[in-house]
């Protein structure tokens, strides 16, 4: 959250990703409007720029997207087939080679790509782990101003706001307000 342009919440770099078009306020500002934005937002993220290597338009594509998938999530309904054609297509796309790594005295097999994520890449990959994570709810900020998505991973899936500094702080005063 350190970031004065982008709201970072550091849940899932998809969610942020998709988050740059959504904020806390009802008039909600887009904040990833060209290609430089979308470069500062990667370096903000500390993942590698592909900004000069996709045109900006696949960029945002890819966020509309991957807020259907956020949207869906959300609510419980099934994820669009779509959103996993796209999410694999860019997947097959990762070149590198399985090797065996040892992990806490076991043998697993881990696919090791051959050369650093790119933003695309780490954005997929963020989407693809939520997925296949059963511990994982998205959800939306239950702030009636707030617009943005968060990964509940907590037990019992019992946090409802994005942050609770910014959004359920609020909400818990006027609470105890009105009870006095």
């Amino acid at each position: 959250m350190g970031d004065p342009e982008f709201i970072l919440l550091g849940d899932a770099v998809w969610i942020d990703f998709i988050n740059t078009a959504r904020d806390r306020v009802t008039a909600v500002t887009d904040r990833l409007v060209d290609a430089p934005a979308y470069h500062r937002w990667t370096k903000a993220e500390k993942i590698a720029s592909d900004a000069d290597n996709i045109p900006f338009t696949d960029v945002m594509a890819l966020r509309l997207t991957l807020l259907g998938l956020a949207e869906a999530l959300a609510a419980g309904r099934q994820t669009p087939s779509s959103c996993i054609q796209d999410i694999n297509r860019i997947l097959a796309t990762a070149t590198g080679h399985h090797q065996l790594t040892r992990v806490r005295g076991e043998w697993r097999l881990r696919f090791a790509p051959s050369h650093a994520p790119t933003a695309t890449d780490a954005i997929v990959r963020s989407a693809a782990k939520t997925l296949a994570d059963p511990g994982a709810q998205v959800r939306q900020c239950a702030a009636l101003t707030c617009s943005l998505y968060f990964v509940d991973s907590t037990p019992g899936h019992v946090r409802r706001w994005c942050s609770d500094e910014t959004c359920g702080q609020p909400v818990l005063v006027e609470r105890r307000r009105a009870v006095r």
